[in-house]
């Protein structure tokens, strides 16, 4: 097999599995901290790539209409999740985890059908700028110069995430109230506040990946599908709420995928779903330690 190829698919799986990382990211936080199966994650997801498409559409050929979308997409679902969660989720915090899905199930219907009706069926495509356009070559790879923004920005939200867990007080005190909600609220610490942040950044990353994700494929109606199946696989197989865990995850899911392509491409899609049956029956809690 020719090394460059294996090579050159690798470096793509890593591009795909940072988008991974990032969506999966939003989900495993809300799930951390909030103890929420957000199901409506995936919505969140397609609604950052229609609005990135949006906006870029709406500056025409401006230098800066990918940057401008990958601020305004990510901000615009920010804002969204916010509005659920202040208004309903908020209210069903101490309900069973079975109601929590079924709620959230009802949330992603509606936001699909709201996404239908502001954007219609029809498929979109956004163009990234020229400077991003055409290929560079990596160790002999000609890889696709929007990969390398892909694979930049990976570490990037990672090392952000950290920083904002770490080496904030908000953070902080999330990490904390992810242990022992009750503890914290005996402090008197407004947990509602905490939630809101929590979840608010979640569903930021989720549009962030849609916005990352536009200038790749198609942006249509169901695109949310796949990806929140996947986002769900690798927060399981990276073990509940762990950050850390959901980049492992990311990086097995897409690099499996990718070089499942080369080696048998008829079944590469069901390389990544091996690999998470096998991490589930050596290790069902995870790779890492959950936070549940």
């Amino acid at each position: 097999m020719d090394p460059v190829a294996v090579l050159g698919q690798i470096l793509v799986g890593l591009s795909r599995a940072m988008i991974l990382f990032i969506v999966a990211a939003g989900l495993s936080l809300v799930l951390g901290v909030l103890r929420v199966p957000n199901v409506f994650h995936g919505s969140l997801y397609m609604i950052g790539a229609f609005v990135a498409w949006t906006v870029a559409e709406a500056m025409g050929e401006h230098p800066a209409r990918l940057w401008a979308a990958l601020v305004a997409a990510p901000l615009a679902t920010a804002a969204v999740g916010l509005v659920v969660e202040r208004t309903l989720l908020c209210r069903l915090y101490q309900r069973e985890h079975l109601m929590l899905i079924l709620f959230t199930f009802g949330v992603m219907l509606i936001l699909n059908d709201l996404v239908k009706l502001g954007w219609g069926p029809t498929y979109r495509s956004l163009v990234p700028p020229e400077a991003l356009q055409g290929s560079v070559s990596v160790l002999g790879v000609a890889l696709p110069r929007y990969n390398l923004v892909l694979l930049l920005a990976g570490p990037l939200v990672a090392t952000a995430l950290w920083l904002f867990a770490h080496r904030t007080r908000i953070g902080k005190i999330a990490r904390a109230a992810a242990t022992d909600r009750e503890m914290v609220a005996v402090l008197g610490i407004d947990v509602g506040r905490v939630f809101a942040v929590a979840f608010g950044v979640g569903c930021l990353l989720a549009g962030l990946g849609g916005a990352l994700v536009a200038p790749t494929t198609s942006i249509t109606l169901g695109m949310d599908h796949t990806l929140l199946i996947e986002s769900f696989l690798i927060v399981i197989i990276g073990g509940l709420g762990n950050l850390w865990g959901a980049l492992v995850g990311s990086l097995l899911f897409g690099v499996a995928h990718s070089v499942g392509l080369l080696i048998w491409p008829q079944f590469a899609i069901a390389f990544p779903y091996a690999i998470t049956a096998g991490v589930l029956l050596l290790r069902p809690q995870g790779l890492l330690r959950s936070v549940w």
